[in-house]
């Protein structure tokens, strides 16, 4: 009785269209994606190109003689990498939360503009503790760019066109992990202009560049669909009925309330969420700070090592291009996760156990294929099963940044004392992938039960207060009792009884 009486009330609210008077008949779906898409992703492309090349332009300085100018130890170094991820994984939920609630044309442009700056102090250094202050400093301003980017691209697309446009944003880390070698290296030859050695000038070139582009971003980015200055009325509201025909019915706004977040910090999903973001993060950041040394350490020179691991930065780009496509095209997320998962976890049991150069540079391949694709595939993944704008944007940033805690442990598990081999390191991070592979099979379990339940009527909640009985009553104290539809979508969000999940 309890599910016709949620179905019925289900039937009569569906025709509460946003802004009704609009009429959205004459516009171009497919035309309108374009235009979409044309606006927000290849700039964000760039945003994340610049944080990534900035972020890892301290290994490239270290080439330059780094070290010996400012007299610092290995271990010093080594510290001074670690420093960076504390407040870089700490600050990003509270990011989300006031990304929502300012403008993102404000909040990303800000703080692009404040980690160039602190770029470019990086080119006046003098001491060891100038250099812990600022690495700090840096953590704190590149916080909240890319879960910020990520909540941003999901507050404009239905969850069957995410996973194509975060992998479209996403392989900018890949272009920029083979391109910030080149840089480096030309801009190296001004070495002594101004009385500033090399490593100084890659510093304060690319964080000028940083700082430039942060003032084109005021203009560039555009707000949430709802305010979108660069769509006409009727392509707005198009926009946010397409996303609440998706379950997604934050769109077109939300008021924020603290209850949001609450949602989020007590949902099993979030937790999961930081372990399959934990099993590939970990790799990621290992994988892109040592790939030349493991290269190198196998018997090929620092050069050719330099340009061994680019076509491994091509291969990951071309893989996470097309697992961001099929990915959207078959909507099983969950199944794709446990296959590149799994080629990861032979790609390092080859590493740990090979002893021929040939075959480890080959494991770099698989090892490359199962890290990279596995970001933005999980992304769209998480990011299409948690539904309230808020909720989403802090479960995303508390995955992003448990994920990047971890970049902190595995950037310190490749020992020179290791080498060539580095069975310790590899061990480590295959533990990880285990990890990822075993939160992924959880997280789609749980995922497909709960869809069961909901399909069995067990999550149903009493829609109109004039129903009563004893078996309602009993339902509205485990579901919950609203007034209307619209009211318990919005109340509940995910928990809703109509939503789904993908797996």
């Amino acid at each position: 009785m309890s599910h016709s009486g949620s179905v019925v009330a289900l039937a009569t609210d569906k025709d509460e269209l946003y802004e009704t008077h609009v009429d959205t008949s004459q516009v171009d779906e497919r035309q309108l994606l374009r235009k979409i898409d044309i606006r927000v992703i290849p700039w964000l492309g760039l945003l994340y190109f610049l944080n990534f090349l900035d972020r890892g332009s301290i290994g490239n300085a270290k080439l330059y003689h780094m070290e010996t100018d400012l007299g610092i130890t290995d271990k010093q170094y080594l510290i001074a990498l670690t420093v960076f991820f504390f407040p870089y994984a700490l600050l990003e939920p509270a990011s989300n939360v006031i990304l929502r609630r300012i403008r993102p044309s404000m909040w990303l442009s800000s703080m692009m503009f404040v980690w160039g700056t602190v770029m470019m102090c990086h080119g006046f250094l003098h001491s060891y503790g100038g250099l812990v202050t600022l690495r700090v400093l840096l953590g704190v301003a590149e916080a909240g760019l890319y879960p910020g980017i990520v909540f941003y691209i999901s507050c404009w697309y239905k969850r069957s066109e995410l996973g194509t446009r975060v992998a479209a944003f996403f392989t900018s880390a890949t272009i920029a992990g083979a391109f910030s070698g080149l840089l480096a290296a030309a801009i190296s030859h001004m070495n002594g202009v101004a009385g500033k050695p090399g490593w100084s000038w890659i510093f304060i070139l690319e964080g000028l560049l940083t700082v430039l582009c942060a003032v084109a971003s005021y203009g560039v980015i555009s707000n949430f669909p709802e305010t979108a200055t660069f769509l006409t009325k009727e392509e707005r509201v198009f926009v946010i009925r397409r996303l609440r025909d998706d379950m997604q019915f934050s769109a077109g706004g939300e008021e924020f309330k603290a209850r949001y977040i609450w949602q989020s910090l007590r949902d099993w999903k979030t937790y999961l969420a930081m372990g399959i973001y934990m099993g590939f993060d970990g790799p990621l950041f290992a994988f892109s700070l040592f790939t030349p040394t493991i290269i190198n350490e196998l018997g090929y020179t620092a050069t050719t090592a330099n340009l061994l691991s680019v076509p491994v930065y091509i291969w990951s780009c071309i893989v996470t291009v097309i697992v961001g496509l099929v990915g959207d095209r078959l909507g099983q997320r969950g199944y794709i996760n446990l296959i590149l998962f799994g080629t990861g976890l032979v790609g390092y049991i080859i590493l740990i156990t090979s002893r021929t150069p040939a075959l480890s540079y080959f494991a770099c391949f698989l090892a490359a294929s199962a890290i990279y694709p596995t970001v933005p595939n999980s992304v769209a993944w998480v990011a299409s099963n948690v539904e309230g704008s808020y909720k989403r944007g802090v479960t995303l940033a508390m995955a992003i940044g448990w994920g990047n805690l971890n970049g902190a442990v595995s950037s310190n598990v490749y020992r020179a004392k290791d080498a060539p081999w580095y069975r310790l390191g590899h061990g480590i991070i295959l533990a990880y992938i285990a990890i990822g592979w075993l939160c992924s099979a959880a997280f789609m379990f749980l995922l497909r039960k709960e869809n069961e339940r909901r399909d069995r009527g067990e999550r149903d909640e009493v829609i109109d207060s004039d129903n009563s009985g004893e078996e309602m009553d009993e339902l509205a104290l485990k579901n919950g009792r609203f007034e209307t539809v619209n009211d318990a979508r919005r109340e509940k969000g995910d928990e809703w009884s109509q939503f789904r999940y993908t797996l």
